[in-house]
């Protein structure tokens, strides 16, 4: 029988833990995964109980809580706080998400924060996105149009509006990059090189459905690969995942199906 394991330096150890509750009943353990590139150590999961009584209701909130009254070396991404930017995307529980959407109450049991899966790490809960951004760069994510500008905005009806914004806000145009779906694709986690993965198809489609754009064609022609489109295998866990329950699942196969019309 086969038997696999990890390399030795990338076996996860136990780290230290820190009670900074100070009693309180009120209180919660956060095991965090913690590396350094700089120490050469494995990475390990620290342990931070803390009172929840003094720090804000989301996940967010309690790393904010660690790194500004516990360990300030702690490093991860952030910035809006309302769930419309999408730095602090994290697995969190076992589900990738948003920190700052997500409550600290749904989670029983201890915490358990690491960093996107299947992504090189930078430090701690932070990932590399070089790549993923990369592939973004390569869909041309902005209006393509022949035709004279008007002199105001080019203007859509509210039926083709809602192809990109959806009927129940839901649509193409309200995905935030946070790669929380991508990263939770299989197909993506082995070819992750070729293949370009649900969020940055979503976003293509976002401009293929966008009737002010008339460079339909020649974004399907680039899309006509073997592994950039066709390695989607409908798994479902983008869909499942999304923080802003968005469906890039669905936006996959409308390109597949503008693809077979127009052979």
């Amino acid at each position: 029988m086969a038997k696999f394991t990890l390399p030795q330096n990338s076996k996860i150890k136990k780290g230290k833990h820190i009670d900074a509750a100070k009693g309180a009943k009120n209180a919660k353990t956060f095991k965090v995964y913690r590396w350094d590139p700089d120490d050469g150590g494995n990475p390990r999961m620290d342990s931070y109980r803390i009172n929840l009584d003094e720090c804000g209701p989301m996940v967010l909130d309690a790393v904010i809580y660690i790194k500004d009254k516990i360990d300030a070396t702690l490093t991860f991404r952030r910035s809006c706080r309302e769930g419309i930017c999408g730095s602090c995307a994290m697995n969190i529980d076992g589900t990738n998400t948003l920190a700052c959407t997500k409550a600290i109450d749904d989670i029983k049991g201890d915490a358990k924060i690491t960093p996107l899966p299947h992504m090189p790490v930078v430090k701690d809960l932070v990932p590399d996105l070089n790549h993923v951004y990369a592939q973004y760069t390569s869909i041309e994510p902005w209006l393509k149009a022949d035709s004279p500008a008007p002199n105001r905005e080019r203007l859509q009806s509210a039926d083709d509006a809602n192809l990109l914004n959806g009927e129940d806000g839901h649509g193409p145009a309200g995905c935030i990059l946070c790669f929380c779906c991508s990263t939770s694709c299989p197909s993506y986690w082995w070819n992750g090189d070729r293949f370009l993965g649900p969020a940055i198809l979503l976003q293509a489609y976002r401009w293929i459905a966008d009737s002010r754009d008339e460079a339909t064609g020649e974004r399907l022609d680039a899309l006509e690969d073997p592994f950039k489109l066709y390695r989607c295998h409908t798994i479902m866990n983008c869909t499942n995942t999304c923080p802003k329950g968005l469906n890039p699942a669905k936006a996959i196969a409308e390109i597949k199906k503008l693809m077979v019309a127009r052979r």
